[in-house]
């Protein structure tokens, strides 16, 4: 479907979604995350048909993600208590699925990922950010908390960090960002797409199924004891040993060739 506020561009099974708001730094308004939303079903829907095996997700011009449009913010300030549900629901939807995308999702960040910006790269399975970028969970300055993006950001950075981050609203750096877990990797600006072609390289030499597979089991037992984990953990790999790729890559590693979907 035509998009007005974000853009894709498809290269084989890897595809390239870009925020495109870049006179307002790549800010959510309701059109943007409704167009994300959309989007993260449809490519849910192509990476359990294995047409898509990874995204990189970045913005256009010098800004990854400001977080919130302050026209939308504006109109929010009008809104009663069930509208602002209404509207608040609807993000968090948008980050709840795309989360849920069954491919990795590479982060490219630049410039700034602030709010809802840091938010997104939270819910991107592996982020590569500019050396210089900076991020923040930024919120409280404005009276607000960051709500809707909170269950992803503590799954990636945990209680400590986000007690200092969330409390102050202060900005960090990629350095800090990375010591944190938000993000795993930082080199300059122009090495981004190098880097990320590496982390593309590896996800391609990889079983398509296994990798959803893996993305699956890790929200599954994500804060379960171990009594619970252990059944699950025991059962997911069984499975796959008797699967079709499971069977394919073992026998690809004692046969001391590439596997199938290695092209």
């Amino acid at each position: 479907m035509p998009y007005r506020y974000i853009t894709s561009e498809q290269d084989g099974a890897v595809e390239y979604l870009k925020l495109n708001r870049p006179d307002v730094r790549n800010a959510f308004n309701e059109e943007m995350i409704a167009e994300l939303t959309a989007w993260a079903v449809d490519a849910a829907d192509r990476g359990d048909r294995r047409e898509l095996r990874a995204v990189v997700l970045s913005g256009a011009g010098k800004t990854f993600c400001a977080g919130a449009d302050v026209a939308w913010m504006a109109r929010t300030v009008q809104y009663s208590q069930e509208e602002n549900l209404h509207d608040a629901t609807a993000a968090s939807r948008m980050f709840a699925t795309l989360d849920a995308v069954p491919v990795p999702l590479i982060g490219r960040v630049h410039g700034a990922a602030i709010g809802g910006g840091a938010g997104l790269a939270a819910i991107c399975d592996i982020v590569v950010a500019d050396d210089q970028a900076v991020f923040g969970f930024t919120e409280v300055k404005l009276g607000i908390l960051p709500a809707v993006i909170s269950p992803f950001a503590l799954a990636k950075i945990g209680r400590s960090a986000a007690r200092e981050l969330f409390l102050t609203g202060m900005r960090f750096s990629a350095a800090r960002a990375r010591a944190i877990g938000l993000v795993h990797s930082v080199v300059a600006e122009a090495e981004l797409d190098t880097a990320i072609a590496g982390y593309v390289a590896e996800i391609m030499a990889s079983g398509p199924e296994a990798i959803a597979v893996s993305k699956a089991l890790i929200r599954e037992i994500w804060g379960r004891p171990l009594d619970e984990a252990r059944p699950i953990t025991a059962a997911a790999i069984a499975t796959r040993r008797v699967s079709k790729e499971g069977q394919e890559g073992l026998r690809a590693f004692l046969e001391k060739r590439k596997p199938g979907w290695v092209r």
